[in-house]
């Protein structure tokens, strides 16, 4: 049917408005094949393409013979004309000549081409811009992101605690659009983001220890800071009395800073039983970069810790490439 349409209209016309979308088909299909890297739209992009130039060629042509044609018609007619005009004298006698009929109007074939071409490329325009500004039905997970809501009270320590650092900046310190790269999973996104504002344990409520925790499918991202007076080298001695594994002394950013392992908690609520929680078992186990507030080493860690709940974890490099990127976030422990 659209065939039988196309060939009503006139050539000049027909022929413009075939140009005119092949040519816009052709470059947007093949601007989509390039951007997903799809042969077969690229193919048929270049189908487009090569019909559209098939169909400049046929109307350059028909331009050029138009152009060649006029002229030797002209005077082709003006001649039949003067030796018509004897004969026909001779046969009137001398009864008036008849006015000769008006010659038809030509149609305006560049007028229509432009038309054409004009209606249709604002058509094409139109289909090529609506999905800008049409709601989009890509229903890809999008990376969750820190809370922006109303920010709440601080607790005192943060009051007393020289620069501290929140959970919420601690939070927009982690949560990059490259730390799933960091992580070598660059094709997930984090399912989970959080951030608190606590005090650390057993302190009665005097240490300020912001947090904040990123989540993807693989892995799991924790960043704390703790604003005590405990330096790395006590920090270090402490954990050779605990159960840390494969503890490692290094220093980064200037900063001193150790590696070590241990088990995470696992806590188990069931929501059937009126909430109640069994047991507090060993999680799977989680390696931690803690270093030093300052280069000095005056007091006070920042924690960086990986786990996944298969129990593996990525190497040493991808915590120390994760605190290049997090630490100059993390203002450093002024003089006290």
């Amino acid at each position: 049917m659209l065939g039988f349409l196309l060939r009503l209209l006139p050539f000049w016309v027909r022929e413009p408005l075939l140009i005119a979308v092949g040519s816009v088909l052709g470059v947007r299909i093949m601007y989509l094949a390039l951007h997903d890297h799809d042969r077969v739209a690229a193919g048929l992009g270049v189908v487009f393409l090569v019909f559209t130039a098939i169909r400049v060629y046929a109307v350059i042509r028909a331009l050029r013979a138009r152009r060649n044609s006029s002229p030797t018609a002209a005077a082709d007619g003006a001649a039949v004309d003067a030796a018509a005009q004897p004969k026909a004298q001779a046969q009137a006698g001398t009864g008036p000549r008849p006015s000769p009929d008006t010659p038809e109007k030509e149609h305006n074939a560049w007028g229509q081409a432009v038309a054409a071409v004009a209606v249709f490329g604002a058509l094409a325009a139109a289909l090529w811009l609506a999905p800008r500004f049409m709601p989009s039905d890509d229903n890809t997970p999008q990376p969750a992101s820190c809370s922006g809501g109303t920010h709440e009270e601080l607790p005192k320590a943060y009051k007393d605690t020289p620069q501290p650092v929140t959970g919420e900046e601690l939070c927009k310190a982690l949560n990059r659009p490259d730390l799933a790269k960091l992580l070598g999973t660059p094709e997930e996104t984090a399912t989970t983001v959080s951030s608190t504002n606590n005090t650390a344990p057993l302190t009665d409520g005097k240490v300020a220890q912001p947090e904040a925790e990123v989540t993807f499918d693989t892995y799991t991202v924790n960043v704390s800071a703790t604003y005590n007076e405990l330096s790395t080298d006590q920090y270090v001695k402490l954990m050779k009395f605990g159960d840390e594994k494969d503890i490692k002394t290094l220093t980064i950013l200037g900063r001193p800073a150790v590696l070590s392992s241990d088990h995470t908690m696992k806590i188990e609520i069931n929501l059937g039983n009126g909430g109640s929680g069994g047991p507090v078992e060993q999680g799977p186990l989680a390696r931690t970069l803690t270093v030093a507030l300052d280069r000095d080493d005056r007091g006070g860690y920042c924690d960086i810790t990986v786990w996944s709940t298969s129990g593996a974890f990525p190497s040493d490099s991808v915590l120390l490439n994760i605190a290049e990127k997090v630490l100059p976030r993390i203002p450093e422990r002024p003089v006290r």
